[in-house]
């Protein structure tokens, strides 16, 4: 089936307002997306008719809550080629990447003369909670480098990616540059040396198909904010939960409990410690029955078109840069610019007025920006909802951006 934008752009009732007196112009996908009608749907019908708490009931609705529960983590695992046991429900891709941390750090696997290696691109929440560990540890983390054009330096990957490596973790697109790796390749070297390997996922899911299992990695996190579900649901993939010990203690996760000690429930439920995000998770899998139903190859093309669009439009504006590569080859939608004389935040706020929404700051990639010289950037990320007139939008309002700010 054709992907008609502007079928779906009536599912998300979010389009029909306006922004200081101007309509909506929404290019902040990549830090929250929107959400359509049916997911809306499906969390209020769940929470109106269904909800209860799962897992410790036999009434009637405890019992439809745990299904539909359940039923949401198979749906998840079947959109990203995993099984109904190997989806662990988090908040979000911060909180899958600290429970695989702490779980490897509780089990013993790293100490003095271990490494872990991460890549300068990364979100802070792949990078802060490695630090974390190698500090708690005595490892050593160590990270590759990028190109001037803000793909990965991998000239020296089989020196950072070593036998003394425990684990690689990186994302296979980056939130601020949009460059998309090559998990094979970093995968492969992994596995040379037998390294466990962690894939950020959260600008990858939302935007084009992915199978955990032929991306052959060991973890995959992705979260529910960035692809049309609530913000407060994550998922974290692993190959062999059973094998990490407890990240949190506490109801649902155990098998016995005695004053003495406790036993552990296989995964997923040895990690889902407490009440777990039950509507949030049913809103997720409908998010994955909406793309999916769009098809993800065509959202794929779909936002190509629209960023070789910006980025040819860019390319035509004076004073105007764009951080990470300048085709849509290996690139995800999220576009980060620099416009000459302009402080980022200032680009924002002035778009802002023309009620057009992009993010600028560094993007939880700090150490990026920092390699470009650059203490911030204006990033525009489109989406399903996007069209061509929203990215034409946004070059005309870069320009009078530069026309206020030069008066």
């Amino acid at each position: 089936m054709p992907f008609d934008v502007e079928v779906v752009r009536k599912d998300f009732p979010v389009l029909s307002r306006e922004v200081n007196g101007a309509p909506l112009v929404y290019l902040d996908s990549a830090s929250s997306s929107h959400k359509p009608t049916p997911v809306l749907d499906a969390e209020r019908q769940f929470v109106e008719q269904h909800y209860s708490n799962v897992h410790r009931g036999v009434h009637t609705l405890s019992q439809e809550a745990t299904d539909a529960y359940e039923s949401a983590r198979s749906t998840v695992a079947s959109f990203i080629g995993g099984a109904h046991d190997e989806v662990v429900f988090t908040k979000n891709v911060t909180e899958s990447v600290n429970l695989v941390a702490y779980a490897l750090g509780n089990r013993g696997d790293l100490g003095p003369g271990d490494e872990i290696c991460v890549t300068e691109m990364e979100h802070h929440s792949n990078l802060v909670p490695w630090q974390m560990l190698a500090q708690r540890t005595g490892a050593t983390l160590r990270w590759l480098g990028l190109t001037d054009e803000g793909r990965l330096d991998l000239s020296d990957l089989d020196a950072v990616v070593n036998e003394r490596t425990k684990l690689f973790a990186f994302t296979q697109v980056s939130n601020l540059l949009g460059t998309e790796n090559d998990v094979a390749t970093l995968v492969a070297r992994a596995k040379e040396v037998g390294a466990l390997t962690l894939v950020d996922g959260a600008q990858a899911v939302p935007h084009q198909p992915v199978d955990v299992r032929s991306l052959d990695v060991d973890f995959y996190a992705f979260t529910g904010h960035k692809m049309l579900a609530p913000s407060g649901v994550g998922v974290l993939w692993g190959r062999d939960l059973d094998a990490l010990p407890p990240f949190m203690g506490g109801g649902s996760m155990i098998e016995t409990v005695q004053m003495t000690g406790s036993t552990y429930a296989p995964a997923p439920e040895r990690f889902e410690a407490g009440t777990p995000v039950i509507s949030q998770a049913v809103a997720l899998a409908a998010a994955c029955d909406y793309l999916d139903a769009l098809g993800l190859d065509n959202i794929k093309a779909h936002e190509n078109a629209l960023t070789a669009r910006l980025l040819d439009g860019i390319r035509d504006l004076r004073g105007v840069s764009v951080l990470g590569p300048d085709t849509t080859e290996m690139r995800g939608s999220a576009v980060s610019f620099v416009v000459e004389g302009v402080h980022p935040h200032d680009v924002g706020q002035s778009l802002d007025e023309l009620g057009i929404a992009v993010r600028v700051g560094h993007h939880c990639a700090a150490p990026v920006c920092r390699r470009f010289g650059v203490p911030a950037t204006a990033r525009a990320s489109s989406y399903v909802y996007n069209n061509e007139a929203d990215i034409d939008a946004l070059l005309e309002g870069i320009q009078r951006v530069q026309e206020f700010w030069s008066a």
